[in-house]
């Protein structure tokens, strides 16, 4: 793997056991790129989210490598909850389910999701890999409906306390909104002490999110993987969600 944005070389597969060194933080360019480079096996993957690295790059390019500096987060005590959204999630109009249709979840994201203007990232490939994730049980999606019909959504992976989050969509108004705040009512529960958002944008910091420097998520990753380990396993639906929005 390169720290230069040369090589693109897939090298082998590796399994969720498995894991590899990536460059050090410090040494990615000023726009966040750290490796460019190998492919998106579960080994591969877990190893660049244990190491604060994640894949950004579109079809048909080399998987690069982004760490950047600074990182955009949302502790989940500082989401900005205004009242007509509080009274929305009251009225039952949003129903929440964990690891329903991650599949499928993905697929929006990539059509109509918070990055689709941006080129055609979220190719089949990264489709493929981050569903094998999830029937691994490290990556996660969270779902929004609205009469039974998925409107909303988000996925990520979780490491240690921090909650990687991928890409999120919405169809309907405050959608992805109400995706959000049920991320953070999960992390409450489940005990993530951060929802790792990773590049800056105006609807996420309406919503609460902030940058912190680079060293200091790297800190908390690192607090997180040792006090809590990369472990797989499904998320519970907290009852504020089954109450708000009648899961």
């Amino acid at each position: 793997m390169n720290s230069e944005p040369e090589g693109t070389e897939e090298g082998p597969r590796l399994g969720v056991d498995q894991r590899v060194r990536f460059p050090d933080p410090d040494s990615a360019t000023p726009e966040g790129i750290l490796a460019v480079g190998g492919n998106l096996s579960p080994g591969m993957l877990i190893s660049a989210y244990e190491q604060g690295a994640f894949p950004w790059f579109n079809s048909g390019d080399p998987v690069i490598w982004w760490n950047p500096d600074p990182r955009n987060v949302l502790f989940p005590s500082e989401f900005h909850l205004s009242k007509r959204m509080a009274r929305t999630l009251r009225s039952g109009r949003f129903q929440f389910s964990l690891d329903e249709s991650f599949r499928e979840v993905m697929q929006a994201c990539g059509s109509v999701g918070s990055r689709a203007e941006e080129g055609s990232w979220l190719s089949p490939r990264f489709v493929e890999a981050y569903s094998e994730l999830f029937e691994l049980g490290f990556a996660h999606s969270l779902e929004v409906r609205m009469d039974g019909r998925l409107v909303g959504g988000l996925y990520g992976l979780r490491i240690g306390t921090v909650f990687c989050g991928e890409s999120m969509f919405s169809i309907e108004r405050d959608a992805s909104k109400a995706a959000l705040w049920s991320l953070c009512e999960v992390a409450r529960e489940t005990g993530f002490s951060l929802i790792d958002c990773q590049m800056e944008t105006d609807h996420l910091a309406s919503l609460g999110a902030r940058p912190v420097p680079r060293a200091e998520y790297m800190e908390i990753l690192r607090q997180g993987i040792e006090e809590h380990g990369v472990l797989p396993g499904r998320l519970r639906m907290p009852d504020a969600c089954v109450s708000e929005g009648k899961a």
